[in-house]
């Protein structure tokens, strides 16, 4: 794109790229420092042309596009239960599916005064900002063993105002002795040689993988969980599409009850989680 180009040429050669409309509607408005999301702007002003700088800007964008890298990314946005999170490639790109964890979590503690909420691996911080937003009263912790997540989930917290206690640790470890009415976890679900891989390879690797078949920190969360948790508290785990059977198994094998799963809005079973009955 070196010769003189308007927007709406922009936009048609992005879209000839292969870039779905919107998507390059997105990335026209960000090469010219435009909210991604201002398309009426970007039709009242689809004759004006470009600067040679904002045309190479583009070409990068789209060239990070057609290679498979996250549109939140590139905007530095995603929008999660309502709330419009900062994320780039230190953190996972939160998933729309995601949402079903955050409904249940919701749920169980609904009659609860002041519940103690943690999530465990919170990468941008989406599960525990959307709890702490949706239930004021409630004590959210937020987990990772990445300092770099935490500083991203931080500046999320910080932005939007909400109160959350973050803790650097390994799942459960840096919880404390203080209970919890509910643990709530999107952890590493992939296998290590699943084939879908390579188009995740933007994402944080170690945010994606967890063993030969995709369970090993389901397994130990499942396993510390226990001695964090209330009489009557859950634990909500989300998890890929085919897992959910062993995630029960595993769950009722550590002596949790009222094991179930939830659907995502896709009909898939994307969570399941448990009871913890206490010591019995």
């Amino acid at each position: 794109m070196s010769a003189p180009t308007t927007l709406a040429a922009a936009l048609r050669e992005a879209q000839a790229q292969g870039l779905p409309r919107l998507e390059a509607q997105m990335l026209v408005l960000l090469a010219v420092t435009r909210a991604p999301h201002d398309r009426a702007w970007l039709m009242a002003h689809d004759t004006d042309v470009l600067t040679a700088p904002q045309q190479a800007h583009l070409a990068g964008l789209v060239a990070r596009r057609l290679a498979g890298e996250p549109m939140a990314y590139l905007t530095g946005r995603h929008e999660f239960y309502g709330l419009d999170l900062a994320v780039d490639a230190r953190v996972l790109d939160p998933r729309d599916d995601t949402e079903t964890l955050v409904d249940w979590g919701l749920e169980v503690i609904t009659p609860l005064p002041h519940p103690r909420v943690a999530d465990l691996g919170t990468g941008s911080g989406a599960i525990a900002l959307a709890v702490a937003s949706q239930r004021r009263d409630a004590e959210v912790s937020a987990v990772d063993a990445s300092a770099e997540a935490l500083a991203v989930a931080q500046g999320n917290a910080h932005r939007l105002g909400l109160t959350v206690r973050f803790l650097q640790g390994d799942w459960c470890a840096p919880l404390g002795e203080a209970p919890f009415a509910l643990l709530l976890s999107n952890p590493p679900y992939i296998a290590d040689h699943d084939p879908h891989l390579p188009a995740l390879r933007h994402e944080p690797l170690q945010a994606l993988v967890s063993g030969p078949d995709g369970l090993d920190d389901l397994r130990r969360i499942i396993a510390q969980a226990p001695a964090h948790l209330l009489t009557g508290g859950w634990l909500l785990l989300e998890h890929g599409w085919d897992q959910a059977a062993p995630v029960r198994e595993l769950l009722q094998a550590r002596g949790f009850e009222q094991v179930q799963s939830r659907k995502d809005l896709a009909g898939i079973e994307r969570c399941s989680g448990g009871l913890w009955p206490g010591l019995r």
